[in-house]
């Protein structure tokens, strides 16, 4: 796996990245659209590339994160959640992938 673009400029250093933030209210189950980049555009080549082997790439997205569907109940029914509910998600978006065969 390799990261390659990176919001809110962001520097990758040695394939590690560091999380792009949070602005979620978890006591309103609201959040702001104000981190990360509505869009990223890269070149990228494989430094493993070997023409003789067999490979596949697909590319994953990591979206900022969102109150969770507890955090909606929790407001909507006026609940106080047990400790350690998870009240924030963060989703995740993959491609299809795509194939080479030498």
């Amino acid at each position: 796996m390799y990261n390659v673009a990176a919001s809110d400029d962001r520097e990758i250093n040695n394939n590690a990245l560091m999380p792009v933030g949070n602005t979620v209210d978890v006591k309103n189950a609201t959040f702001t659209n104000t981190i990360g980049d509505a869009q990223l555009d890269v070149v990228w080549t494989d430094p493993d590339f070997d023409p003789k082997e067999r490979a596949f790439y697909y590319a994953r997205v990591i979206e900022i994160p969102t109150p969770r569907w507890t955090a909606f109940d929790a407001k909507y029914f006026k609940l106080n959640m047990p400790e350690g509910t998870e009240m924030i998600t963060q989703e995740r978006a993959y491609s299809s992938p795509i194939w080479y065969t030498p």
